[in-house]
């Protein structure tokens, strides 16, 4: 039987050490609590996350390794480049959140259902809404085909979720992101756990007590609360040199 800590829910900023997360299943830490910005903003700040489907309590995790994206290594490869061919996209921060949110949690091909509960959605708007998430749109014409949102802590980036209506759209704006990212001072994309379209931009695994190091420091640095929709002129565009 698996035995969680469970979260005070009047300490919104107290949770287990997550170095003693289960290592099956992996990175699982603690369940309970609220998805408050507060307790939200201090989950991130200590390398932890929510990860839950509806009907379950709130699930909160801090898997080893982890996957991160490396913001200076962040390029429009061979492969990006060539099924951008011919098309002509612009892309956008912070103009459509919502959207993007909602393209995320609807279920994909084969897949009944979404991790992007009603109630998270929420919570990850409202974050928006104080200036602590953020997303990157791709559009074509007015057609939103691809987006990443995500939320900012000091000058750590953590990476929630993304999506594609047209072949490219995701990874375009996750290679946007990062390049953003990097010209803002922000090195590191948490993207919490690996799978072949991340690992195939070049995100790395690194030891979960190397990450917390690194979130101990970036978390602290002073960070870009609000807007960042007057940074959209500094994307990369999809059809220019790299």
């Amino acid at each position: 039987m698996i035995r969680l800590p469970l979260l005070d829910p009047e300490a919104w900023d107290r949770f287990p050490d997550p170095r003693h997360a289960l290592a099956e299943p992996n990175g699982l830490l603690a369940f309970g609590g609220d998805l408050s910005p507060q307790r939200l903003l201090a989950a991130y700040t200590h390398g932890i996350f929510p990860w839950f489907s509806e009907g379950e309590p709130i699930l909160w995790w801090s898997p080893d390794p982890r996957c991160v994206f490396r913001t200076e290594t962040a390029r429009i490869n061979r492969s990006l480049r060539r099924q951008l061919s011919g098309r002509h996209w612009r892309l956008t921060v912070d103009h459509a959140f919502d959207q993007v949110i909602r393209a995320c949690a609807a279920p994909r091909t084969n897949d009944s259902g979404t991790w992007l509960v009603p109630a998270m959605i929420d919570a990850y708007v409202q974050l928006h809404r104080l200036g602590h998430a953020h997303s990157v749109e791709v559009w074509d014409g007015e057609r939103l085909v691809g987006g990443i949102y995500g939320v900012a802590v000091g000058r750590l980036f953590c990476g929630e979720s993304m999506f594609s209506a047209e072949s490219g759209g995701s990874k375009l704006a996750l290679v946007a992101l990062a390049r953003l990212l990097h010209d803002m001072d922000f090195p590191l994309i948490d993207t919490q756990v690996s799978n072949a379209h991340t690992l195939g931009l070049g995100a790395v695994e690194i030891p979960r007590g190397q990450f917390l190091q690194q979130v101990a420091q970036l978390g602290q640095r002073s960070g870009l609360v609000g807007s960042w929709a007057a940074f959209t002129p500094r994307l990369i565009q999809p059809c220019a040199a790299d």
